[in-house]
């Protein structure tokens, strides 16, 4: 029973603590956006307050993530705004009443995982298509003005708004924009959130200086909003709105709770929870007359940032904006429409997040990004959608079914390398390809395909066949998966079900089967290199031949069974490479001197400035052997370079171990805490490491068991394994 009061007592002070203070600040930041967002979808100023109240309370007290808010979003906006001119508000209502309904369905049948296959570059397209939209529309009222109807109409409007520019309402918005700006550059005043800061400035100097603007409307507070009534027209265009609300609402909190995810370190997150609930903080929201709900990046990141440990700062933030709302609606209403709508022209300027598309660069999926927002800009936001995933899966097709052929001659032998997915569509690109070795040639044949359909089977088959028959010689090998052979020999059953195969590149020459280097033979290994890996890798290298730019300095023993690049799973460029007897680092101005290893070290921080120095040590060393005095050496040079390992001896000495472990073991793995401590002799080194800059760590390879352990003063940990089944 003291057990379980103590708990609870731990809780509260961790809710006072933390929570409370968090709230707070999502609170600050909640009731500007609200508003804004109101605004924008052309509802009653009051349903943006009741979205964000139902989504603080009920989505925060029954959602499946700790720390996500939800609340109105600025991505259904555009979607709001159409359904209240084609349905009016209170219909508008029901169909976020119904979309929560088919929300708490799709919930219960456990598929909100699925909701997470949609492409985040259509996502990140459409809110960034919104954003526009957004501030297109809300840049004619900061001028003074009025919003067109449509995004392209408001663009041509621009200049002939500018041209008209109406003094009051731009000082107005100017200002607010302005601090937006600078607000989070003033250190000593980022407690207080930008949003809010803007148009309590705004309000407070248009009020002082006597300018005309617009006031919110909320006279009644919320006693303004009427219940939802059912809307009229074409029921399959209702439906399709209700599914549209739905799954934007849906897929925008799920998206924003796996991001939330990665922010903190507290229990994970319940997707089908989450959509649940959010489904039922739409019934609510509906039912009072308020905004649909999902969860939103903007607040939730703040939620975190603020210190957030559970849901009671998400509810609790909902619960201060209802007491805002019935205590200080005359207040409120005192701002002016002009700061609200630079409010939202800010929001809908960031919401095209370019360092977003610049991340989908790398995967090719810039297009997607820039054809989804430019229809949603210019066609509508539910075509834009459906115009970018239909891209999407067009672009996914495209990579499935790619294939590459290059065919290359040299030394009297043909060499065709074929690399993707091999199916009928590339059959053609293959036959051409082939058609261009000449008669009686001799090829060899390099399959690096991840899967083979009967029709590609067919063709590389019978072209096999004809060209042994024509005096040819046709030697295959497939890299992976042996689609071929057992296609060949009648075996394969699809899905292939076969192990994976063993990567020669890393197989000692005796280990490996025909066709294979001779044991000890370099230049038969560099042939097969040469044949096999060098038309593979050439692209990369190619891009990387002008510099090099590794992230580690890996320094290790000398040792033939050590392999850095396998034990890393690393590749060219990763790592700036260390070897030598012992995988010692002799300090900093030692006596003799050793400028090799410091020359390295010095190049790798100072020129290449590398992040991480790693020290990996090894089971079973020679080096360390020799220090015990176990196995002496007789050779100059070598006992000359092991004086560096005196410290590691002393320290071993110092040091005590288990009866279990073995002296030379318990050695090999003290040398590397000793060698990092000499690392940190080097004032470069040292200032780097204290000023965050640079990390050293200690690795140490167990040879018999293959196993990778992390070392530290304490000891050492295995790296964990990725277990599967």
């Amino acid at each position: 029973m003291t057990g379980g009061n103590s708990s609870t007592t731990q809780r509260a002070i961790s809710v006072l603590r933390h929570d409370v203070p968090a709230s707070l600040v999502v609170f600050l930041v909640a009731v500007p956006l609200s508003l804004g967002i109101a605004v924008a979808s052309g509802a009653p100023i009051a349903a943006g307050l009741v979205a964000a109240i139902v989504g603080g309370i009920v989505a925060g007290a029954l959602g499946g993530s700790v720390v996500q808010v939800s609340g109105p979003a600025a991505g259904l906006s555009l979607v709001v705004a159409d359904l209240v001119q084609v349905y009016g508000w209170r219909a508008t209502c029901a169909i976020t009443l119904a979309a929560g309904l088919l929300q708490i369905v799709l919930g219960a049948f456990r598929v909100a995982r699925a909701a997470l296959g949609v492409s985040p570059a259509v996502i990140h397209g459409m809110l960034a298509g919104v954003g526009v939209v957004i501030a297109l529309s809300q840049l004619h009222i900061v001028l003074g003005g009025s919003p067109q109807r449509s995004a392209l109409d408001n663009l041509l409007e621009v200049p002939a708004q500018v041209a008209t520019l109406h003094g009051d309402a731009v000082m107005i918005g100017l200002l607010t924009i302005g601090v937006l700006l600078i607000w989070d550059r003033i250190p000593k005043v980022r407690l207080v959130p930008a949003p809010l800061a803007a148009l309590t400035i705004a309000t407070v100097t248009a009020a002082l200086a006597g300018w005309k603007f617009t006031e919110v409307d909320l006279a009644n507070g919320l006693s303004q909003l009427a219940g939802p009534i059912l809307p009229t027209g074409d029921w399959h265009a209702i439906a399709a709105s209700i599914l549209l609300v739905a799954v934007l609402a849906g897929v925008e909190s799920l998206l924003t709770c796996v991001a939330a995810d990665r922010m903190h370190d507290g229990p994970r997150a319940d997707l089908d929870r989450e959509l649940c609930a959010q489904g039922v903080a739409n019934v609510v929201s509906g039912g009072l007359g308020g905004l649909p709900v999902s969860g939103v990046v903007v607040r939730t990141t703040t939620n975190v940032r603020a210190g957030a440990r559970s849901r009671w700062s998400t509810v609790l933030h909902g619960v201060w904006v209802l007491i805002a709302t019935i205590a200080f609606a005359s207040a409120l209403g005192l701002i002016p429409m002009e700061a609200l709508a630079a409010l939202l022209l800010f929001i809908g300027v960031k919401m095209v997040n370019l360092g977003t598309a610049r991340g989908l660069r790398g995967h090719g999926e810039m297009p997607i990004y820039f054809l989804t927002m430019g229809a949603v800009v210019l066609v509508g936001l539910a075509e834009g959608i459906v115009i970018g995933l239909g891209l999407a899966a067009l672009l996914a097709l495209r990579r499935l079914t790619w294939v590459s052929v290059e065919v290359t001659e040299g030394g009297g032998r043909w060499r065709v390398v074929v690399t993707g997915s091999l199916i009928f569509i590339g059959v053609p690109r293959l036959t051409d390809s082939l058609r261009t070795i000449p008669r009686g040639a001799e090829v060899d044949l390099l399959l690096n395909v991840d899967f083979m359909d009967n029709a590609a089977f067919e063709a590389l088959h019978n072209w096999r066949l004809e060209h042994e028959r024509g005096g040819g010689t046709v030697d295959i090998d497939e890299l992976h998966d042996d689609w071929y052979t057992a296609a060949a020999s009648g075996t394969r059953v699809f899905p292939a079900k076969t192990p994976p195969k063993l990567d020669w590149s890393w197989l000692p020459w005796a280990y490996r089967r025909p066709p294979a280097a001779v044991p000890g033979d370099l230049l038969e290994g560099t042939r097969e290199y040469q044949r096999r890996t060098a038309p593979l890798i050439r692209p990369l290298l190619t891009r990387m031949a002008r510099k090099q730019s590794p992230s580690h300095l890996f320094i290790t023993c000398a040792d033939s069974r050590v392999m850095p690049s396998l034990i890393t799973a690393s590749g060219p460029g990763d790592l700036f490479m260390v070897r030598n007897v012992g995988n010692l680092v002799p300090r900093f101005e030692s006596v003799p001197a050793d400028d090799s290893v410091a020359a390295a070290i010095e190049y790798a921080v100072g020129v290449l400035g590398v992040s991480t120095i790693t020290v990996c040590g090894h089971s079973g060393c020679g080096a360390m052997a020799a220090l015990l005095g176990d196995a002496p050496t007789g050779l100059t040079a070598v006992g000359n370079w092991l004086r560096h390992g005196h410290h590691s001896v002393e320290r071993f000495e110092n040091t005590p171990h288990g009866p279990e472990q073995a002296p030379l073991d318990h050695l090999c793995r003290v040398n590397v805490i000793q060698q990092l401590e000499n690392l940190r002799s080097n004032p470069m080194v040292d200032r780097l490491e204290r000023s965050g800059k640079l990390e050293l760590s200690g690795l140490y390879f167990d040879i018999a068991t293959a196993r990778v352990h992390v070392l530290n003063e304490e000891g050492f940990t295995p790296v964990p394994e990725l277990r599967t089944g």
